[in-house]
């Protein structure tokens, strides 16, 4: 299988998965216990139906929305995830260039492989740092700061990792950052070696954000559900959040909302926007899908700050479910990560052709030339 065989988001992780040594995919495939919630993060989309209508004169589509005062050219951007460059050695660069291209955000984890030095200096399309609140509040200064000096546009602070999800996979495959071989995994990485021929070639594995202060993830091993654990603050609440989004000081949006009541508490402390996520199922399996929950967000805050739909998107026709309930703009990790891990920026910039191509031919059917006519009169809930 080769990236020109890939047509979707299961072609790509086919690809991915046969690139990839075991411990490396299934940390990008897993989720939490028996990934239940992680399923239903796709299969939410199956219970609503599309209405199109016809005969609207659809030969220009424009998929552009606005969100946190940027105006992207597509109506989803690429979630921030950690240690991208396990995934492909060109990490976050292939990301983000890709992202550059399509006039989209690219998000940027505290746990990146490469600095928000680096990446502010090579694109310029709309960016968002992902914030940790760690126990060591130094390093909440320093990555605080560096997003700041590197101009960054939004900071979205994670709320829910207060302690590390029960991810069973990597349990299973001894899975850590950085990786490191066991007598279960010796066959996957020996079976293949482009892997970790580049791994050792391609330049040093390093978490810049965090190394000057902390040793796990880096040069001690660690997996990530550990590291949620041990080394993020437990006691964080809404008054750190709060001082937090002042001392940030622009766009401050809280990632992994699921609830009416938060939702109003992150307007209440000054945020421009939320992202409604579960972490992609990888936290509190059993949770509730962010699509099934996005109906009643959007209906108490939506007039109030942006409304990010991010997790479980694997079609055009996903998001433009989210996009009729009323989300300004979708989002996610997986959509991009296994397209990254197939071919690098060539496999992103794929996948976020395909769901641009795919997003324009279903806005065509629809009978819909702007993301602005979509509504909930084009939708049918089979449970209602």
């Amino acid at each position: 299988m080769r990236l020109k065989d890939c047509h979707n988001f299961g072609d790509f992780r086919k690809l991915a998965e046969k690139k990839l040594p075991s411990p490396i995919f299934h940390y990008i495939d897993g989720a939490a216990d028996d990934e239940i919630t992680y399923k239903r993060n796709t299969s939410a989309f199956d219970d609503v139906d599309l209405v199109p209508n016809v005969l609207r004169g659809v030969e220009n589509i424009d998929l552009s929305t606005t969100i946190f005062g940027k105006k992207l050219d597509l109506p989803f951007y690429c979630s921030p995830t950690a240690l991208q460059r396990l995934f492909h050695y060109d990490g976050e660069r292939a990301v983000g260039k890709a992202a550059q291209k399509f006039n989209t955000m690219f998000g940027v984890s505290a746990l990146a492989t490469v600095s928000v030095e680096e990446i502010s200096s090579m694109i310029d399309t709309p960016k968002m740092f992902q914030f940790y609140f760690h126990k060591d509040r130094g390093l909440n200064d320093s990555c605080l700061e560096r997003a700041k000096a590197a101009n960054f546009d939004v900071m979205a602070l994670t709320v829910d990792t207060i302690t590390g999800g029960n991810r069973e996979r990597d349990l299973r495959t001894g899975f850590t950052s950085p990786p490191k071989l066991t007598l279960s995994s010796l066959y996957s990485f020996a079976t293949r070696p482009m892997w970790g021929i580049n791994y050792l070639t391609k330049g040093k594995f390093e978490l810049p954000h965090l190394q000057d202060f902390v040793k796990e993830g880096t040069s001690t091993n660690s997996s990530i559900g550990n590291y949620f654990s041990t080394m993020l603050d437990q006691s964080m609440n809404w008054n750190d959040a709060e001082k937090l989004c002042s001392k940030w000081g622009g766009h401050f949006a809280l990632k992994g909302i699921m609830s009416v009541e938060d939702a109003k508490k992150a307007v209440d402390i000054g945020c421009t926007g939320i992202m409604v996520s579960n972490h992609g199922g990888r936290q509190l399996d059993g949770s509730r899908s962010p699509f099934d929950q996005l109906a009643e967000i959007v209906d108490a805050v939506g007039d109030k700050i942006d409304v990010i739909c991010e997790g479980g998107f694997q079609r055009g026709t996903h998001m433009l479910k989210a996009l009729s309930i009323g989300a300004k703009a979708c989002a996610g990790g997986r959509l991009y990560l296994y397209a990254l891990a197939a071919a690098g920026q060539a496999g992103v910039e794929r996948a976020l052709g395909q769901y641009k191509t795919e997003l324009t031919r279903d806005m065509k059917l629809m009978g819909c030339t702007k993301i602005s006519e979509l509504n909930r009169n084009n939708l049918r809930f089979r449970n209602l």
